[in-house]
């Protein structure tokens, strides 16, 4: 078992996937990420299914998504740990066809302790995670009682976000396509 000390930050990951058996590129990327130095997952919260983002063009001729969510321990910092996302996501065979187009896997640093930030590189929390159900309800399931840092309560944020044919699925490791 992989210990982590002295005060690692919390953080959660979400985790997306259309392409490719998307519940297995939601496992294999959950394992990743607990492989990772410095770094194990505590928790996640279990697998979603989720209606694909309209696009600007008012395009969703794509599959559904498979979402997750994974609360980590790391003592990586938050662009070290950006830097081996997008190693797991290149791993992955990930590959950005458009602003939210299909994809093999996706991983965002949604929220990173209490940091709020906003660069050409990273914006914590994560850009319109409190608007997103595939982001809330998957964090509630993890910590209902989460404050958002700069957006809110988890608990009020939810209220005022739709399900949108939002699906739980089960356990990640569980649940066979």
């Amino acid at each position: 078992m992989k210990v982590v000390t002295a005060d690692p930050s919390i953080v959660y990951i979400g985790l997306g996937s259309n392409l490719e058996r998307p519940p297995q590129q939601i496992r294999k990327a959950m394992r990743a990420l607990d492989e990772l130095p410095q770094t194990r997952v505590v928790a996640d919260s279990g697998l979603f299914l989720s209606k694909p983002m309209v696009t600007a063009a008012g395009q969703t001729t794509q599959p559904d998504y498979y979402n997750a969510v994974a609360r980590i321990e790391t003592r990586l910092g938050p662009y070290e740990l950006l830097d081996q996302l997008h190693r797991i996501e290149h791993a992955q065979h990930r590959k950005r066809m458009g602003h939210w187009g299909p994809r093999t896997i996706d991983l965002d640093i949604l929220i990173y302790d209490d940091i709020q930030m906003n660069d050409e590189r990273l914006t914590l929390p994560h850009a319109g995670v409190q608007q997103r159900e595939f982001v809330l309800y998957p964090l509630h399931n993890i910590d209902s009682s989460l404050e958002i840092p700069g957006r809110g309560m988890l608990d009020d944020l939810i209220k005022h976000c739709p399900q949108n044919g939002l699906q739980y699925l089960g356990t990640i490791e569980g649940y066979e396509q």
